[in-house]
């Protein structure tokens, strides 16, 4: 008689897949063109071209760089791209919007990686709980990847799981 305890979730064949190993590692910083606005609303093609000059482009570097304005005001196109073109060359990545659409957006570019072919046949959870907040752009992406290789798709931990997929 063996009264050694049996890890059923070991033995189970799940595979688990932990989106957080898919977060973007590094710095991220915001880019407010509101800061270079004339009163807080109104983009003087100059003085914003001079103020660019004058921008220590350096705290960018080997930074995730989103470019937003937080003001309510009217930016033309160019704006962006010019504050792009700086940045272009110390950031790691630059991406239109704030924190939050800059780590979704890394996050896509991450799983943008992951091949479903690698999950044919297996059984995968993935993982639900974590140390930082991933969004649910993430978990939509790896859905749709595996979904047409795996088995099955469960979400939350091996030992208590939600389905989300099965293959018939």
């Amino acid at each position: 008689m063996n009264d050694m305890p049996v890890n059923k979730v070991a033995e189970s064949g799940l595979i688990s897949f932990d989106l957080e190993e898919y977060y973007p590692k590094g710095a991220i910083k915001v880019f407010d063109l509101k800061e270079y606005l004339f009163m807080g609303l109104i983009l003087k093609e100059k003085d914003f071209r001079a103020a660019l000059q004058t921008t220590d482009w350096e705290q960018y570097k080997d930074a995730y760089v989103a470019i937003t304005c937080s003001a309510d005001a009217i930016i033309p196109m160019w704006a962006y791209m010019l504050v792009a073109s700086y940045l272009q060359p110390f950031a790691l990545d630059v991406v239109f919007g704030d924190e939050k659409k800059l780590i979704s957006t890394l996050l896509l570019k991450n799983l943008d990686a992951v091949k479903g072919e690698e999950y044919t046949d297996k059984r995968v959870v993935v993982k639900g709980c974590g140390d930082v907040d991933i969004p649910e752009t993430a978990y939509v992406e790896i859905t749709n990847k595996l979904r047409p290789f795996v088995k099955s798709i469960m979400y939350g931990e091996p030992c208590s799981t939600v389905p989300i997929y099965k293959k018939r």
